[in-house]
């Protein structure tokens, strides 16, 4: 079952069901995601009533330049970092010393903003250093605290596709101050389709997405890097979060940036990682941050050729001024 949101001028937009191309979709009396989220016992039915309709051809064309982010706000946003190859390369970046510890890493960043999956990203400034982070994020209904990993699965209703938007000139200043991240976490990006985990198959394995996210930058490819090589699955990140809280319906869960030990051969999902792989290799880094203007593309990628969140398309663009 494929979820979308489509634009109609409130906060939270409408909730549409979609066919399994995309093309076509059916309004329900269920007013958002989030409202089905947080009833999910009893939405699922109806929201997979008419995704029964579709798959015999019912169903009104899908204006895809309306689409928003599957969820444009939400309660909570918890990101994790499972990718060990990711952090070890980031440590090299940033020239810090290795996280010593057995638990899976997981920061709080900005949830009541998710941009869409075509809007355009802005920033103050240049000088921040502009990067795109791509990863895999999950979506739960409302989770118990001291709830294991084998009971959170049973939690994860929706899996989705983010651009984690991060400023790397910032994130090291806030990192020394121990209190985590603000100004170098603005609003996160999300592909159009929010999936049941049913719908990718032999994708979903072991809590995780186990397909390639491919990226480009400027329209040239940067990264084809598999989600399968999380060192948690997201089931474990989901007890890790409600070890000590109960996390509210709504809740997404992201894997942290995809990235993998054979870099070499397949890329990398941001441009961090890459200036850390040129340092490795030359002493200093090459590959400049992003301009104002660039574009950024992802997308999950099925070994058939098909992308079932859809596709993130966004320009880098200067922000409004405040004055």
């Amino acid at each position: 079952m494929r979820l979308v949101t489509l634009d109609n001028g409130t906060a939270d937009g409408q909730l549409l069901v979609v066919s399994a191309d995309g093309t076509r979709g059916l309004t329900t009396h269920i007013p958002s995601l989030l409202a089905a989220i947080e009833h999910w016992e009893m939405a699922e039915s109806t929201l997979r009533d008419l995704s029964m309709r579709l798959g015999a051809g019912e169903g009104e064309p899908l204006d895809h330049t309306k689409l928003r982010a599957p969820l444009p706000r939400s309660w909570q946003w918890l990101d994790g970092s499972a990718f060990g190859t990711h952090g070890e390369l980031m440590q090299i970046a940033f020239n810090l010393p290795p996280i010593e510890t057995d638990r899976p890493l997981m920061y709080q960043g900005l949830s009541d903003r998710f941009l869409g999956p075509r809007e355009p990203a802005p920033f103050p400034s240049e000088a921040d250093g502009i990067d795109f982070e791509g990863e895999f994020g999950v979506i739960v209904d409302a989770v118990p605290m001291g709830t294991g990993p084998a009971e959170a699965m049973q939690h994860i209703r929706l899996v989705v596709q983010i651009n984690d938007w991060s400023l790397r000139a910032i994130a090291p200043v806030e990192m020394k101050t121990g209190f985590g991240w603000v100004q170098a976490k603005p609003a996160c990006a999300m592909a159009p389709f929010a999936v049941t985990p049913d719908e990718l198959g032999e994708a979903w394995r072991d809590g995780r997405v186990c397909m390639d996210l491919h990226v480009s930058w400027n329209g040239r490819p940067f990264g084809h890097a598999t989600g399968a090589a999380m060192d948690f699955g997201f089931h474990e990140l989901v007890a890790h979060a409600a070890r000590t809280r109960n996390l509210v319906a709504g809740t997404i869960i992201g894997s942290g940036t995809i990235s993998n030990s054979n870099y070499a051969e397949v890329g990398s999902s941001c441009i961090s990682e890459r200036r850390a792989i040129e340092i490795i290799a030359g002493g200093n880094p090459e590959t400049p941050f992003m301009s104002f203007g660039d574009m950024v593309r992802m997308e999950g990628t099925l070994p058939d050729g098909n992308y079932p969140f859809g596709v993130i398309e966004q320009q880098v663009v200067q922000a409004a001024s405040a004055n």
